[in-house]
């Protein structure tokens, strides 16, 4: 287990805007410096689809990612990852070598859900 992070107030987290978003898209991007995947999330009317860059191969294949729902911060500014550029941070967690898993609603929700 790692480390506690300093302590943040509830503001700090009201700041940072988690939605729920179905991946339309999945390539593999074999140019990254790290084996990753491109996804295309639609976060529904008004934030639309966005993209990102998510080094998750150890668990999925593109192919089997399209029509799943995730969790992604949706207010970071765009970064260049490579030649892609990723304007999401799509969010998951670490098992117990290292790879990452997904996080998602455990029950479909509509695009563009907002975490509480």
């Amino acid at each position: 287990m790692s480390e506690r992070t300093s302590e943040i107030t509830f503001e700090d987290f009201l700041k940072v805007d988690i939605r729920v978003g179905t991946v339309v898209d999945a390539q593999a991007y074999p140019e990254a410096r790290r084996s990753a995947i491109k996804l295309w999330v639609d976060f529904g009317e008004g934030l639309g689809v966005r993209k990102s860059s998510a080094q998750i191969t150890d668990h999925y294949k593109p192919e089997e990612l399209i029509g799943r729902q995730v969790m992604a911060v949706v207010n970071f500014p765009p970064r260049q990852i490579g030649k892609f550029m990723s304007e999401i941070l799509v969010l998951g967690a670490s098992d117990a070598e290292g790879g990452i898993l997904l996080i998602s609603p455990d029950k479909e929700v509509p695009n563009g859900s907002k975490m509480h």
